[in-house]
């Protein structure tokens, strides 16, 4: 109890520095400006583009190229080999090892001493200050708080050590919050995805968890596995006092009604915007689903209109200068030694006072086939609704383009695993296809008398289809997502072998 309250009282005085950068946004992001250049003036980097000389952002987005992972690597890897000072100036210990979903490559992204400590940890104190703000009779820190993040497959590379982002946060854990957090590291850490869930089960069914933290989609594999073991009918008779879902990574409109379905109870949902590359947002309300930009983590923002990302010479904008409603590839410089990294997700602005983002997608998760430009964000938004006329609950999917053969048309092929199955199938189909035509000029052009696209194909995979897809290619657990729209056909023909067989 004391605990409990001593942390809520520490986590209200956290709320002026947010109130303090909605107040003035702009003025907060020239001071990360200013900071990271004096920060990396002296690096290799900063030497080759004379960021001692740069006096503005204009400078800067004049002088210094943007970069995308593969460009940026060889700096990555020779620090990442013990080399010191070449994109930051103190020495970088830890690496965030992410496949990504687009690149089957392996990634590196560096994480400093000051991101770890100014842009994570910062993060999920302010997570939980905005939500004790929200919540004042709060009585989530008197329970404990389940946690499900990825393994500790932690190596050696030169002087410095590379694993899971969310190894590297537990390991790094402050005493406080991991006194406080379920399962323990030892369980939290473990690499093989399979027993590890098995020992989560055991440690927590015992305790009274009343927040849970996690990707969705591993959520509920971790739920239903708790209800397997207890017997029970929902979480609600096992963790009474369950009451947030701190939950990222992926979109939570699949999962509403199966989450609203396994709890047996009302509780409340808070999404965060976190990446390996940094931690980028929160939902600051209970009535906006949207997240709160985060300004002063030591990450300067930079965005590219998505109508210009794919030109030769595309558009780049600073804070001030963004729109409502228009779809922008992420730009970020980093206190993790990044400098002007396309990290490949889009955002779009629902507010700019103060400045509120959605996720809307991927730079390269998406379906372009035809110029149909078909993003997450639609995909989405159309499944949630041709399931709410269906009565279905959707699992998992992906996406794909048929690709045109002579005279014939292309079309977009889906392979969806169902909780719950549409009750009525085409129906369920057409929805989908007339949804997306309504939110996609691009799309419904291309539908347009099946001229370019021919009406979607949808596919009904089996049981545990994407788990089994996902096991097969050791990418289980809660740091590997599920792609969902691809330019190509590499995911869906996999999974449409196995679910043949």
């Amino acid at each position: 109890m004391i605990v409990g309250s001593l942390i809520t009282w520490y986590l209200k005085t956290r709320i002026q520095n947010i109130e303090s950068f909605i107040e003035k946004p702009i003025e907060t992001q020239q001071r990360v400006f200013d900071y990271l250049i004096s920060m990396g003036k002296n690096t290799e980097l900063g030497k080759q583009y004379d960021f001692a000389s740069m006096r503005s952002y204009q400078d800067f987005s004049r002088d210094v190229p943007l970069v995308t992972y593969e460009d940026f690597e060889p700096l990555i890897e020779r620090t990442r080999l013990g080399e010191t000072n070449v994109i930051w100036p103190t020495k970088i210990k830890w690496f965030a090892k992410s496949s990504g979903t687009t690149n089957a490559k392996s990634k590196f992204i560096p994480i400093s001493n000051e991101s770890l400590e100014d842009c994570h940890f910062k993060a999920g104190k302010d997570m939980l200050s905005l939500y004790v703000r929200n919540n004042p009779d709060t009585q989530v820190f008197q329970g404990k708080a389940m946690r499900l993040g990825g393994s500790q497959e932690l190596h050696e590379a030169g002087t410095s050590s590379f694993g899971d982002l969310s190894a590297i946060i537990i390991q790094n854990t402050p005493f406080w919050a991991d006194m406080k957090s379920v399962p323990n590291q030892e369980v939290s850490l473990m690499s093989d995805w399979e027993p590890k869930l098995k020992a989560i089960v055991n440690r927590v069914i015992k305790e009274d968890v009343r927040s849970m933290g996690g990707v969705p989609s591993w959520m509920m594999v971790l739920l239903n596995r708790i209800l397997l073991e207890t017997n029970k009918t929902t979480i609600a008779e096992v963790f009474p006092n369950l009451e947030v879902f701190f939950h990222g990574g992926i979109s939570f409109k699949p999962y509403v009604e199966s989450y609203q379905q396994i709890l047996g109870k009302t509780i409340n949902y808070c999404e965060v915007y976190n990446a390996s590359e940094g931690f980028f947002g929160l939902q600051d309300t209970h009535e906006k689903k949207e997240m709160l930009l985060m300004l002063d983590y030591g990450i300067f923002y930079e965005f590219i209109p998505m109508e210009t990302f794919h030109s030769d010479n595309p558009t780049i904008i600073p804070l001030q200068e963004v729109e409502i409603g228009k779809n922008y590839a992420l730009v970020i410089t980093t206190n993790g030694g990044l400098w002007r990294y396309v990290i490949g997700d889009t955002v779009k602005f629902t507010s700019i006072a103060p400045y509120r983002i959605i996720v809307s997608g991927r730079t390269k998760h998406y379906i372009n086939a035809f110029g149909e430009e078909l993003i997450i964000e639609n995909a989405e938004e159309a499944l949630h609704f041709a399931s709410n006329a269906t009565q279905a609950k959707i699992k998992d999917y992906t996406a794909g383009p048929v690709y045109m053969k002579g005279k014939q048309s292309g079309a977009h092929e889906w392979i969806i695993e169902f909780e719950q199955e549409p009750n009525n199938f085409e129906k369920f189909t057409f929805l989908l296809d007339q949804h997306l035509q309504d939110l996609n000029s691009d799309y419904e052009a291309k539908r347009y008398n099946n001229m370019t696209l021919n009406f979607p194909i949808i596919h009904k995979g089996r049981e545990n289809l994407f788990f089994d897809w996902m096991k097969k290619r050791g990418k289980l657990g809660g740091q590997n997502k599920v792609p969902r729209l691809a330019n190509t056909r590499e995911f869906l023909e996999p999974l449409l072998e196995m679910n043949r067989s």
